[in-house]
Protein backbone atom coordinates (compact mmCIF):
# COMPACT_ATOMS: atom_id res chain seq x y z
CA UNK A 1 0.00 0.00 0.00
CA UNK A 2 1.34 3.64 -1.05
CA UNK A 3 0.14 6.22 1.58
CA UNK A 4 -0.01 9.39 -0.17
CA UNK A 5 1.26 12.15 1.65
CA UNK A 6 0.63 16.02 0.13
CA UNK A 7 4.96 16.15 0.20
CA UNK A 8 4.65 13.53 -1.98
CA UNK A 9 2.20 14.54 -4.56
CA UNK A 10 4.80 17.50 -5.13
CA UNK A 11 7.24 15.26 -5.78
CA UNK A 12 5.44 12.51 -7.93
CA UNK A 13 1.76 11.11 -8.60
CA UNK A 14 0.39 8.74 -6.43
CA UNK A 15 -0.09 6.17 -9.52
CA UNK A 16 3.90 6.33 -10.31
CA UNK A 17 4.88 5.94 -6.75
CA UNK A 18 1.86 3.14 -6.56
CA UNK A 19 3.42 1.47 -9.64
CA UNK A 20 7.22 1.27 -8.88
CA UNK A 21 6.36 -0.19 -5.54
CA UNK A 22 4.23 -2.92 -6.99
CA UNK A 23 7.73 -3.19 -9.13
CA UNK A 24 9.80 -3.59 -6.59
CA UNK A 25 7.44 -6.33 -5.09
CA UNK A 26 7.78 -8.20 -8.23
CA UNK A 27 11.38 -7.87 -8.06
CA UNK A 28 11.48 -10.34 -5.99
CA UNK A 29 8.22 -12.75 -6.95
CA UNK A 30 5.74 -11.59 -4.81
CA UNK A 31 1.83 -12.27 -5.64
CA UNK A 32 0.11 -9.33 -5.11
CA UNK A 33 -2.86 -9.62 -4.03
CA UNK A 34 -4.28 -6.06 -3.11
CA UNK A 35 -2.85 -2.92 -3.70
CA UNK A 36 -3.88 0.30 -2.36
CA UNK A 37 -3.25 4.01 -2.08
CA UNK A 38 -4.09 5.39 1.36
CA UNK A 39 -4.47 8.98 1.31
CA UNK A 40 -3.60 10.21 4.80
CA UNK A 41 -4.48 13.46 6.87
CA UNK A 42 -1.36 12.83 9.52
CA UNK A 43 0.87 9.97 10.50
CA UNK A 44 -0.27 7.78 13.44
CA UNK A 45 2.31 6.98 15.88
CA UNK A 46 0.87 3.79 16.86
CA UNK A 47 0.34 2.44 13.64
CA UNK A 48 1.38 4.72 11.11
CA UNK A 49 -1.92 4.17 9.03
CA UNK A 50 -5.52 5.40 10.78
CA UNK A 51 -7.35 2.98 12.55
CA UNK A 52 -9.95 2.28 10.94
CA UNK A 53 -7.49 1.42 7.31
CA UNK A 54 -6.00 -1.14 9.88
CA UNK A 55 -9.34 -2.77 11.35
CA UNK A 56 -10.30 -3.21 7.25
CA UNK A 57 -6.62 -4.30 6.62
CA UNK A 58 -6.86 -6.74 8.85
CA UNK A 59 -10.47 -8.56 8.02
CA UNK A 60 -9.00 -8.25 4.51
CA UNK A 61 -5.74 -10.22 5.38
CA UNK A 62 -7.84 -12.99 7.25
CA UNK A 63 -10.47 -13.26 4.72
CA UNK A 64 -7.83 -13.72 1.21
CA UNK A 65 -5.30 -15.32 3.90
CA UNK A 66 -2.18 -12.60 3.14
CA UNK A 67 0.33 -13.60 4.70
CA UNK A 68 2.87 -10.39 4.18
CA UNK A 69 1.95 -6.55 4.18
CA UNK A 70 4.28 -3.99 2.59
CA UNK A 71 4.23 -0.14 3.13
CA UNK A 72 5.64 2.05 0.72
CA UNK A 73 7.08 4.61 3.99
CA UNK A 74 9.14 3.95 6.52
CA UNK A 75 7.73 2.69 9.51
CA UNK A 76 9.34 2.83 13.16
CA UNK A 77 10.00 -0.19 15.00
CA UNK A 78 6.12 0.45 16.76
CA UNK A 79 4.65 1.00 14.14
CA UNK A 80 5.40 -2.11 12.25
CA UNK A 81 5.24 -4.11 15.49
CA UNK A 82 1.46 -2.69 16.19
CA UNK A 83 0.61 -3.04 12.29
CA UNK A 84 1.79 -7.14 12.87
CA UNK A 85 0.18 -7.55 15.84
CA UNK A 86 -3.44 -6.06 14.65
CA UNK A 87 -2.90 -7.70 10.68
CA UNK A 88 -2.21 -10.84 11.78
CA UNK A 89 0.28 -10.60 8.87
CA UNK A 90 4.25 -9.53 8.51
CA UNK A 91 4.71 -6.26 7.73
CA UNK A 92 7.45 -4.78 5.76
CA UNK A 93 8.11 -0.83 5.11
CA UNK A 94 9.84 -0.06 2.01
CA UNK A 95 13.74 -0.02 3.46
CA UNK A 96 13.09 -3.41 4.69
CA UNK A 97 11.54 -4.23 0.76
CA UNK A 98 14.70 -2.90 -0.91
CA UNK A 99 17.21 -4.51 1.39
CA UNK A 100 15.24 -8.41 0.45
CA UNK A 101 15.94 -7.31 -3.47
CA UNK A 102 19.34 -6.21 -2.59
CA UNK A 103 19.84 -9.56 -0.18
CA UNK A 104 18.93 -11.59 -3.51
CA UNK A 105 20.25 -10.24 -6.02
CA UNK A 106 24.40 -9.08 -4.76
CA UNK A 107 26.54 -11.81 -6.48
CA UNK A 108 29.93 -10.54 -5.57
CA UNK A 109 31.59 -10.66 -1.88
CA UNK A 110 31.67 -7.25 -1.88
CA UNK A 111 28.12 -6.41 -2.86
CA UNK A 112 26.82 -9.81 0.02
CA UNK A 113 29.30 -8.14 2.49
CA UNK A 114 27.30 -4.56 1.97
CA UNK A 115 23.93 -6.19 1.82
CA UNK A 116 24.94 -7.31 5.67
CA UNK A 117 25.58 -5.10 6.56
CA UNK A 118 23.07 -2.53 5.64
CA UNK A 119 20.51 -5.45 6.44
CA UNK A 120 22.29 -5.18 10.22
CA UNK A 121 22.12 -1.34 10.70
CA UNK A 122 18.52 -1.95 9.53
CA UNK A 123 17.75 -4.68 12.18
CA UNK A 124 19.39 -3.43 15.16
CA UNK A 125 17.27 -0.65 16.09
CA UNK A 126 14.10 -3.19 15.55
CA UNK A 127 15.55 -5.69 18.12
CA UNK A 128 12.08 -4.64 20.11
CA UNK A 129 9.81 -6.06 17.25
CA UNK A 130 12.07 -9.19 16.35
CA UNK A 131 12.23 -11.16 20.03
CA UNK A 132 9.61 -12.13 22.16
CA UNK A 133 11.86 -13.60 24.79
CA UNK A 134 13.19 -10.20 26.25
CA UNK A 135 12.30 -10.50 29.23
CA UNK A 136 13.74 -13.35 30.23
CA UNK A 137 17.71 -12.41 31.70
CA UNK A 138 20.55 -14.67 31.56
CA UNK A 139 22.49 -15.58 34.83
CA UNK A 140 24.77 -13.34 36.26
CA UNK A 141 28.31 -14.03 35.46
CA UNK A 142 32.11 -13.27 36.78
CA UNK A 143 32.66 -12.22 40.22
CA UNK A 144 30.00 -9.66 41.25
CA UNK A 145 26.86 -12.01 39.79
CA UNK A 146 23.50 -9.52 39.63
CA UNK A 147 21.37 -9.50 37.12
CA UNK A 148 22.79 -10.15 34.33
CA UNK A 149 22.62 -9.47 30.31
CA UNK A 150 19.63 -8.99 28.94
CA UNK A 151 18.72 -10.87 26.03
CA UNK A 152 18.06 -7.66 24.18
CA UNK A 153 21.18 -6.29 25.04
CA UNK A 154 23.00 -9.36 24.20
CA UNK A 155 21.65 -9.77 20.61
CA UNK A 156 22.22 -5.76 20.33
CA UNK A 157 26.12 -6.74 21.32
CA UNK A 158 26.13 -9.60 18.91
CA UNK A 159 25.15 -7.23 15.89
CA UNK A 160 27.23 -4.66 16.87
CA UNK A 161 30.35 -6.97 16.63
CA UNK A 162 29.26 -8.44 13.21
CA UNK A 163 29.06 -5.17 11.85
CA UNK A 164 32.91 -4.47 13.19
CA UNK A 165 33.85 -7.61 11.70
CA UNK A 166 31.69 -6.69 8.39
CA UNK A 167 33.16 -2.80 8.25
CA UNK A 168 36.71 -4.33 8.80
CA UNK A 169 36.31 -6.97 5.47
CA UNK A 170 34.72 -4.29 3.66
CA UNK A 171 38.10 -2.00 4.42
CA UNK A 172 40.28 -5.23 3.55
CA UNK A 173 37.98 -5.65 -0.20
CA UNK A 174 38.51 -2.07 -0.74
CA UNK A 175 42.09 -1.64 -0.08
CA UNK A 176 43.08 -4.61 -2.18
CA UNK A 177 40.86 -3.54 -5.04
CA UNK A 178 42.79 -0.02 -4.71
CA UNK A 179 46.17 -1.81 -4.79
CA UNK A 180 45.21 -3.46 -7.77
CA UNK A 181 44.20 -0.41 -9.68
CA UNK A 182 46.89 1.34 -11.26
CA UNK A 183 47.25 5.22 -10.22
CA UNK A 184 44.56 7.25 -11.87
CA UNK A 185 47.18 9.47 -14.01
CA UNK A 186 48.34 5.58 -15.32
CA UNK A 187 45.16 4.63 -16.41
CA UNK A 188 44.92 4.79 -20.59
CA UNK A 189 41.48 5.30 -21.30
CA UNK A 190 38.58 8.11 -19.75
CA UNK A 191 36.04 6.92 -17.31
CA UNK A 192 32.47 7.13 -18.31
CA UNK A 193 29.95 6.19 -15.96
CA UNK A 194 26.02 5.26 -15.95
CA UNK A 195 24.15 6.34 -13.50
CA UNK A 196 20.35 6.37 -13.60
CA UNK A 197 16.91 5.59 -11.80
CA UNK A 198 16.74 1.65 -11.38
CA UNK A 199 15.02 0.25 -14.93
CA UNK A 200 15.42 3.63 -16.71
CA UNK A 201 17.73 1.04 -19.64
CA UNK A 202 21.35 1.40 -17.98
CA UNK A 203 22.41 -1.93 -18.68
CA UNK A 204 20.95 -1.74 -22.17
CA UNK A 205 22.13 1.16 -23.24
CA UNK A 206 25.66 -0.25 -21.55
CA UNK A 207 25.45 -3.56 -23.58
CA UNK A 208 25.13 -1.29 -26.94
CA UNK A 209 28.10 0.79 -26.23
CA UNK A 210 30.12 -1.66 -25.01
CA UNK A 211 28.95 -4.94 -27.29
CA UNK A 212 29.25 -6.69 -23.77
CA UNK A 213 26.42 -8.68 -22.05
CA UNK A 214 25.20 -7.33 -19.17
CA UNK A 215 21.53 -8.59 -18.10
CA UNK A 216 19.19 -6.34 -18.85
CA UNK A 217 15.40 -7.35 -18.34
CA UNK A 218 12.89 -4.86 -17.21
CA UNK A 219 13.04 -4.98 -13.81
CA UNK A 220 14.00 -3.24 -10.83
CA UNK A 221 17.18 -3.42 -9.73
CA UNK A 222 18.24 -5.69 -12.25
CA UNK A 223 21.98 -4.63 -11.75
CA UNK A 224 23.73 -4.41 -8.50
CA UNK A 225 27.41 -5.39 -9.36
CA UNK A 226 29.52 -2.33 -11.07
CA UNK A 227 30.51 -3.92 -14.71
CA UNK A 228 33.48 -1.99 -16.32
CA UNK A 229 34.43 -2.52 -19.81
CA UNK A 230 36.16 -1.16 -22.96
CA UNK A 231 34.24 1.09 -25.72
CA UNK A 232 35.11 2.00 -28.81
CA UNK A 233 34.67 5.80 -29.94
CA UNK A 234 34.07 6.76 -33.44
CA UNK A 235 37.38 8.54 -34.10
CA UNK A 236 39.48 5.72 -32.43
CA UNK A 237 39.52 6.67 -28.82
CA UNK A 238 38.78 3.61 -26.63
CA UNK A 239 36.80 4.84 -23.18
CA UNK A 240 36.12 2.51 -20.00
CA UNK A 241 32.18 2.27 -19.12
CA UNK A 242 31.18 1.48 -16.20
CA UNK A 243 27.61 0.40 -15.08
CA UNK A 244 26.40 0.82 -12.03
CA UNK A 245 23.50 0.17 -9.42
CA UNK A 246 20.17 1.80 -10.18
CA UNK A 247 18.85 5.07 -7.86
CA UNK A 248 15.33 5.02 -6.36
CA UNK A 249 13.14 7.47 -4.56
CA UNK A 250 14.47 6.92 -0.90
CA UNK A 251 17.03 4.74 -1.17
CA UNK A 252 17.70 3.37 2.22
CA UNK A 253 20.59 5.98 3.99
CA UNK A 254 22.66 2.30 4.91
CA UNK A 255 22.85 1.27 1.62
CA UNK A 256 24.20 4.12 0.14
CA UNK A 257 26.92 4.40 2.81
CA UNK A 258 27.16 0.52 2.11
CA UNK A 259 27.30 0.97 -1.51
CA UNK A 260 29.59 4.14 -1.32
CA UNK A 261 32.67 1.70 -2.39
CA UNK A 262 30.97 0.07 -4.89
CA UNK A 263 30.12 3.42 -6.77
CA UNK A 264 33.85 4.70 -6.92
CA UNK A 265 33.61 4.50 -10.42
CA UNK A 266 31.19 6.99 -10.35
CA UNK A 267 33.10 9.51 -8.02
CA UNK A 268 35.94 9.21 -10.10
CA UNK A 269 34.52 9.09 -13.34
CA UNK A 270 35.57 11.97 -16.32
CA UNK A 271 32.20 11.85 -17.65
CA UNK A 272 28.82 10.76 -16.19
CA UNK A 273 26.09 9.96 -18.56
CA UNK A 274 22.74 10.38 -16.61
CA UNK A 275 20.36 7.97 -18.21
CA UNK A 276 16.51 8.76 -18.05
CA UNK A 277 13.38 6.96 -19.12
CA UNK A 278 11.33 9.95 -20.76
CA UNK A 279 8.47 7.20 -21.75
CA UNK A 280 8.01 7.15 -17.74
CA UNK A 281 5.65 9.76 -17.30
CA UNK A 282 7.49 10.24 -13.72
CA UNK A 283 10.74 10.63 -15.46
CA UNK A 284 11.28 14.30 -13.64
CA UNK A 285 11.30 13.01 -10.26
CA UNK A 286 13.04 10.01 -10.83
CA UNK A 287 15.96 12.29 -12.40
CA UNK A 288 15.84 15.01 -9.50
CA UNK A 289 16.12 11.14 -7.24
CA UNK A 290 18.91 10.56 -8.64
CA UNK A 291 20.81 14.04 -8.64
CA UNK A 292 20.07 13.65 -4.70
CA UNK A 293 22.10 10.50 -4.26
CA UNK A 294 24.71 11.98 -6.99
CA UNK A 295 25.02 15.10 -4.14
CA UNK A 296 25.22 12.79 -1.68
CA UNK A 297 28.57 11.17 -3.28
CA UNK A 298 29.75 14.81 -3.40
CA UNK A 299 28.87 14.77 -7.01
CA UNK A 300 27.81 17.34 -9.37
CA UNK A 301 27.88 19.09 -12.36
CA UNK A 302 30.70 21.26 -10.98
CA UNK A 303 32.80 18.29 -10.26
CA UNK A 304 31.95 16.10 -13.33
CA UNK A 305 30.60 16.41 -16.59
CA UNK A 306 27.28 15.36 -17.12
CA UNK A 307 25.74 14.28 -20.34
CA UNK A 308 21.63 13.75 -19.80
CA UNK A 309 20.62 10.33 -22.02
CA UNK A 310 16.88 10.27 -22.97
CA UNK A 311 16.43 6.76 -23.20
CA UNK A 312 13.51 4.77 -24.67
CA UNK A 313 12.38 6.97 -27.45
CA UNK A 314 11.19 4.06 -29.47
CA UNK A 315 8.28 3.65 -27.08
CA UNK A 316 7.58 7.70 -27.54
CA UNK A 317 4.63 8.28 -30.28
CA UNK A 318 6.04 9.95 -33.29
CA UNK A 319 4.95 12.49 -35.95
CA UNK A 320 4.01 11.85 -39.90
CA UNK A 321 7.64 13.48 -40.35
CA UNK A 322 9.15 10.83 -37.89
CA UNK A 323 9.60 13.48 -35.18
CA UNK A 324 9.56 13.14 -31.34
CA UNK A 325 6.96 15.80 -30.20
CA UNK A 326 7.20 14.32 -26.30
CA UNK A 327 10.69 15.21 -26.06
CA UNK A 328 10.13 19.25 -26.69
CA UNK A 329 8.45 19.31 -23.23
CA UNK A 330 11.58 17.13 -21.30
CA UNK A 331 13.43 19.92 -19.23
CA UNK A 332 17.19 19.06 -18.29
CA UNK A 333 17.87 18.05 -14.79
CA UNK A 334 20.48 20.79 -13.50
CA UNK A 335 23.27 21.70 -15.52
CA UNK A 336 24.40 19.45 -18.26
CA UNK A 337 27.03 19.40 -21.11
CA UNK A 338 24.72 18.02 -23.55
CA UNK A 339 21.70 15.79 -24.29
CA UNK A 340 20.75 13.69 -26.58
CA UNK A 341 18.37 11.08 -27.28
CA UNK A 342 18.39 7.50 -27.89
CA UNK A 343 16.85 4.29 -27.79
CA UNK A 344 19.12 1.76 -26.30
CA UNK A 345 16.81 -0.99 -27.56
CA UNK A 346 17.30 -0.11 -31.36
CA UNK A 347 20.00 1.46 -31.58
CA UNK A 348 18.63 5.41 -32.27
CA UNK A 349 20.89 8.18 -31.33
CA UNK A 350 24.05 6.09 -30.25
CA UNK A 351 26.07 7.53 -32.61
CA UNK A 352 24.99 11.20 -31.70
CA UNK A 353 25.67 10.19 -28.24
CA UNK A 354 29.06 8.45 -29.25
CA UNK A 355 29.96 12.24 -30.87
CA UNK A 356 28.92 13.96 -27.39
CA UNK A 357 30.92 11.87 -25.53
CA UNK A 358 34.54 13.05 -27.83
CA UNK A 359 33.08 16.05 -27.48
CA UNK A 360 32.90 16.63 -23.49
CA UNK A 361 36.09 14.89 -23.34
CA UNK A 362 37.96 17.22 -25.49
CA UNK A 363 36.53 19.93 -23.12
CA UNK A 364 39.54 21.34 -21.11
CA UNK A 365 41.63 19.51 -22.99
CA UNK A 366 45.27 21.03 -24.45
CA UNK A 367 46.64 20.44 -28.43
CA UNK A 368 50.25 19.63 -29.12
CA UNK A 369 52.74 18.43 -31.79
CA UNK A 370 55.91 16.74 -30.70
CA UNK A 371 58.00 15.40 -32.60
CA UNK A 372 59.11 11.40 -31.99
CA UNK A 373 62.15 10.23 -33.00
CA UNK A 374 62.29 6.76 -35.39
CA UNK A 375 63.68 4.89 -32.38
CA UNK A 376 61.72 6.30 -29.23
CA UNK A 377 58.58 3.48 -29.92
CA UNK A 378 57.59 3.63 -26.24
CA UNK A 379 56.91 7.39 -26.71
CA UNK A 380 54.35 6.16 -30.25
CA UNK A 381 52.58 4.13 -28.02
CA UNK A 382 52.21 6.39 -24.72
CA UNK A 383 50.44 9.18 -26.80
CA UNK A 384 48.09 6.51 -28.79
CA UNK A 385 47.25 5.17 -25.30
CA UNK A 386 46.72 8.68 -23.36
CA UNK A 387 46.00 11.12 -25.99
CA UNK A 388 43.91 11.44 -29.05
CA UNK A 389 46.12 11.41 -32.02
CA UNK A 390 44.23 14.22 -34.91
CA UNK A 391 47.02 14.41 -36.65
CA UNK A 392 50.47 12.40 -38.01
CA UNK A 393 53.19 14.06 -40.43
CA UNK A 394 54.75 11.69 -42.93
CA UNK A 395 58.21 10.53 -41.11
CA UNK A 396 61.52 12.27 -41.90
CA UNK A 397 64.76 11.14 -41.03
CA UNK A 398 64.33 13.04 -37.48
CA UNK A 399 61.09 11.03 -36.73
CA UNK A 400 57.28 11.56 -36.58
CA UNK A 401 55.77 14.94 -36.10
CA UNK A 402 52.27 13.95 -34.18
CA UNK A 403 49.37 16.46 -33.38
CA UNK A 404 47.53 15.17 -30.02
CA UNK A 405 45.08 16.40 -27.75
CA UNK A 406 46.07 15.74 -24.21
CA UNK A 407 43.09 15.21 -21.45
CA UNK A 408 44.09 17.56 -18.22
CA UNK A 409 44.65 14.72 -16.13
CA UNK A 410 47.39 13.29 -18.03
CA UNK A 411 48.61 16.82 -18.75
CA UNK A 412 51.42 16.42 -15.90
CA UNK A 413 52.42 13.02 -16.92
CA UNK A 414 52.78 14.56 -20.58
CA UNK A 415 54.70 17.43 -19.60
CA UNK A 416 57.11 14.96 -17.71
CA UNK A 417 57.55 12.62 -20.47
CA UNK A 418 57.45 15.17 -23.38
CA UNK A 419 57.93 18.44 -22.07
CA UNK A 420 61.87 19.25 -22.49
CA UNK A 421 61.02 18.60 -26.37
CA UNK A 422 58.11 21.23 -26.75
CA UNK A 423 58.46 24.96 -27.40
CA UNK A 424 56.60 27.59 -26.85
CA UNK A 425 55.32 27.37 -30.32
CA UNK A 426 54.73 23.46 -30.08
CA UNK A 427 51.15 24.31 -28.79
CA UNK A 428 48.27 24.07 -31.55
Amino acid sequence: MCPDLHLRLEQRTADARKSEFEGLARAIRLDIVISDVVRLREIRPATYLGGGYVETLAERVKQQDIELVLVDAPLTPIQQRNLERQTGAKVLDRTALILEIFGERAATREGVLQVELAHLNYQKGRLVRSWTHLERQRGGGGFLGGPGETQIESDRRQIQDRIALLEKRLEKVVRTRGLQRKPRDAVPYPVVALVGYTNSGKSSLFNRLTGADVMAEDLLFATLDTTVRRAHLPHGRDIMASDTVGFVADLPTDLVAAFRATLEEVTQADIILHVRDVANPDHVAQANDVLAVLADLGISAETVPIIEVWNKIDQLPRDEDGGIPALANVITAGRVEAKVAVSALSGEGVDDLFAEIETCLALGSRVFRIMVPHENGEDTGWLYAHGEVIDRAEPDEQGTEYTVRVQPRFNSAFQARFGKRLQPSDAA
